[in-house]
């Protein structure tokens, strides 16, 4: 499927994939529309955007909240009258200082001859923690693709992609059990509607990136020294995280014309093979 002229939604427009992918649809002269909860992201991704020569409809929409995600949708069609494209990009990270803490103390343990123990992440959770990340990372999933389908679907033709984690493959963030059970969500939920749709010639797939080489991860691999990173890397067979855009390049991809139902590319450096 080329992507000239196709519209495509790319939720959660940030420094980091969701701005990169933005750009690489709108380099392969789709019509891109961006969403994020930050007016100055927002802004700066529609720069980019255009600066690339697409046609973007900017909006903003906090995910989580399906009245929002409904609005979003009006301006997309009257813009644009249809969707052809969603990257369910948008999603809640661990990067608060407790997190940092707990990345950490997770890291620490895996390479260091630490007596074994329980790390006590899960019981210190709050409520409002938990639900935090499973409204963004899946209410907001589900909002966005159950609008995306009722376009998709009469057209018979669509492709839907959700950006999951190999945090919802393995143990490797299991500094984040509350991010890791949403990023597992996102794949069961990825699988079960890609079978739904595949008849509608609507193709659901989902990416878990590994590592993420975003401004935000870097200033953190700076500011834990040498030492930890190497012990970081030991876990990391290519020895490096991913950039922003050999992850879009995939997303891009998975747009496309291929023979994938229900499947998830995981780029990821080794990291889980």
């Amino acid at each position: 499927m080329s992507l000239e002229n196709k519209v495509v939604l790319v939720t959660g427009v940030g420094p980091g994939l969701g701005k990169a992918c933005a750009v690489a649809f709108a380099q392969a002269r789709a019509k891109v529309v961006i969403c994020d909860v930050s007016e100055q992201s927002l802004d700066e991704a529609a720069q980019a955007v255009r600066a690339a020569g697409a046609e973007c409809l900017a909006v903003r929409c906090d995910v989580s909240s399906s009245r929002e995600v409904d609005g979003m949708f009006e301006q997309i069609v009257a813009q644009f009258g249809t969707l052809h494209v969603l990257v369910n990009n948008a999603a809640l990270t661990p990067n608060r200082e407790v997190d940092t803490q707990r990345r950490n103390a997770l890291y620490r343990y895996m390479s260091s001859p630490e007596p074994r123990r329980s790390l006590g992440f899960t019981s210190q959770i709050s409520d409002e923690e938990w639900h935090r990340y499973w409204g963004v990372n899946v209410h907001g999933m589900f909002y966005c693709t159950r609008a995306a389908l009722r376009l998709m679907e009469p057209q018979r033709e669509g492709r839907i992609v959700n950006i999951a984690s190999i945090a919802g493959l393995s143990s490797k963030s299991a500094h984040s059990p509350h991010y890791c059970a949403t990023k597992g969500a996102v794949i069961a939920f990825t699988k079960s509607v890609a079978y739904e749709v595949a008849g509608a010639n609507i193709f659901v797939n989902a990416m878990a990136p590994g590592g993420v080489a975003t401004p935000a991860f870097n200033g953190y691999l700076d500011a834990i020294g040498e030492e930890a990173r190497n012990r970081l890397w030991q876990g990391v067979p290519l020895g490096r995280f991913g950039t922003v855009e050999e992850y879009a390049g995939t997303v891009l991809y998975l747009a496309g014309e291929h023979y994938l139902v229900g499947q998830v590319l995981s780029p990821n450096g080794g990291s889980v093979i």
